[in-house]
């Protein structure tokens, strides 16, 4: 019992990360674009993750060498207007990260075990369920909970969906070509759309920030961490690059159809006649897993982020220790959990389609943040090596490009 405390305890913030990063609307444009485009567009799938790593490392090394989360630092140099701003930005993305994942879970689980002759009532209630079951495992458990049952419900979605694709036996050649040979399929505009959806929906938007607070929870708060962390984390990005795979390789194999939680819902319905009821069912739990999973770091993860900011806001000075039992992070755990309900009556894909256009905003702001900051760390040793920033440009511009395109495919332009 000692061992596999002390291994997840290595890495137990990586495994967070991964779990978080993904949900249904993730496992939907893997299952899409596997459809669409094939096998040939595996690398972008490993390429995002990589990206996801670079960002989150610089974020690790920002908060080790200084002291404080890269959110403290960014709201610091940049003003009342940034930390403003940047509260409103964040209250509308947790409002619709939190329904459409209250969404997913209720239709995920309503699909598994049917609690209602209508599929929408079911949805509804065991949304609801899923929200105060996390707020209680949350609230009463502790990080120590938290991150057993998060480690649980990886290993849980790891095995059963890589299992799925495994029993529908791709061509293992195909796979090699896709993951070895970089290329964007023929079909104009929307194959290079679809290609950019992949890479930037993998590993998570908002929720990277999280890393930094889950990091002080295991006691690292000095550089010496530093190689740790790149180890946990490289664990973490591996696991969700071989999950986004196998979500294309899945979306490859059968006829996709539908949209989000949906989506997931027919896939599992579709696998029956590739591989029989156990490969529908191997799937299903796995989808499920993957969405709670994700529910439960967000309800988790994003608190922090409110206190952290509130108190930025309030008093300027100092260095600040978020504590899960203050009245910031208890209080937004509550308005997190239950506020976002209403969601649950507007329906899961109009969610989705605000939470996109938000969460496309991110990522590019996040790129941004680490060029400015850490060329203003004091220790050179950390900050980022030319090879570090041209990375971070490249991934600020092709997440300007991403966001771009999703705001236009949501919107219909």
């Amino acid at each position: 019992m000692k061992k596999q405390k002390n291994l997840l305890s290595i890495i137990g913030p990586g495994i967070l990360v991964a779990a978080t990063g993904v949900g249904a609307g993730d496992l939907a444009t893997a299952a899409f674009t596997g459809a669409k485009l094939g096998l040939v567009v595996l690398w972008a799938v490993v390429l995002g993750a990589f990206f996801k790593f670079v960002l989150n490392e610089g974020l690790t090394r920002w908060q080790l060498a200084t002291g404080t989360t890269l959110l403290e630092g960014a709201m610091r140099h940049l003003g009342r207007p940034a930390q403003y701003g940047f509260l409103i930005y964040f209250l509308a993305w947790s409002f619709m990260v939190s329904a459409a994942l209250m969404s997913a879970c209720g239709a995920a689980a309503q699909a598994i075990i049917p609690l209602s002759s209508d599929p929408v009532t079911g949805k509804i209630i065991y949304g609801i369920v899923h929200s105060l079951i996390g707020l209680l495992l949350v609230y009463r458990g502790g990080y120590r909970l938290f991150e057993t049952v998060m480690g649980f419900s990886i290993v849980l979605m790891f095995i059963t969906v890589i299992s799925t694709a495994i029993l529908l036996q791709p061509a293992f050649h195909e796979i090699i070509n896709g993951l070895l040979s970089p290329n964007i399929p023929q079909g104009g505009w929307e194959g290079l759309a679809w290609t950019i959806a992949l890479m930037g929906g993998i590993g998570g938007t908002v929720t990277i920030l999280n890393y930094g607070y889950w990091i002080r929870e295991e006691g690292r708060l000095t550089p010496q961490s530093l190689r740790l962390c790149r180890l946990d984390l490289a664990t973490g990005y591996i696991m969700t690059a071989l999950f986004g795979i196998a979500m294309v390789v899945i979306g490859n194999s059968i006829q996709v159809e539908g949209g989000g939680a949906s989506l997931i819902i027919n896939l599992g319905d579709m696998l029956v006649a590739e591989i029989g009821l156990i490969g529908k069912w191997l799937f299903l739990i796995g989808a499920w897993a993957a969405i709670f999973s994700s529910l439960l770091g967000v309800w988790q993860g994003v608190p922090y982020l409110f206190a952290d900011l509130w108190s930025l806001i309030q008093d300027n000075e100092g260095q600040r220790i978020i504590d899960t039992n203050s009245k910031l992070y208890r209080g937004y755990l509550y308005a997190l959990s239950i506020i976002p309900m209403i969601g649950l009556w507007i329906g899961f894909a109009n969610m989705q389609k605000f939470y996109a256009i938000i969460g496309a905003l991110f990522i590019p702001m996040l790129a941004a943040s680490l060029l400015v900051l850490n060329e203003r760390l004091i220790n050179k040793r950390y900050r980022n090596n030319p090879v570090t920033t041209l990375i971070l440009v490249f991934i600020l511009v092709f997440f300007l490009m991403a966001g771009v395109l999703t705001v236009k495919k949501v919107l219909g332009l």
